[in-house]
């Protein structure tokens, strides 16, 4: 007897056979990817601030509270939005040289110190 002459209740009879899903299992995974992807698009989001830019930062009293730690993200998402490597942030009279494509800020400069100032090796920038 080949597959085409098997009488049809034994098709019915392993179609009644399965278990019918009940749809948890793939919300749970769901929720579980969604969760991690939330998490990787933070990740990926997260600014680091190079060793010599740390330096700069302590050396001319800079601090930057969770808002703008925010605003500069958002500065660097736009730069990359437009296909920026390295932008100039101006952001509360402070400029930053930040690398976009490793999202690492390179260095800092306070209000008294951009009088004057050159910077060089930047293709775009931010004023936020």
């Amino acid at each position: 007897m080949n597959i085409y002459n098997r009488p049809i209740q034994s098709i019915h009879q392993v179609v009644e056979t399965r278990k019918p899903s009940t749809g948890k299992e793939i919300r749970s995974t769901g929720d579980e990817f969604s969760s991690i992807l939330d998490q990787k698009i933070r990740e990926t989001r997260d600014i680091k601030i190079s060793k010599h830019a740390m330096m700069r930062l302590e050396a001319r009293n800079i601090s930057l509270d969770e808002n703008q730690v925010e605003r500069l993200k958002n500065a660097v998402d736009k730069a990359s939005a437009k296909g920026v490597r390295d932008t100039l942030v101006v952001m509360d009279n402070v400029a930053f040289v930040v690398n976009v494509n490793a999202r690492t800020v390179i260095t800092a400069v306070n209000q008294s110190e951009l009088k004057e100032n050159v910077f060089t090796n930047i293709d775009g920038a931010v004023f936020t």
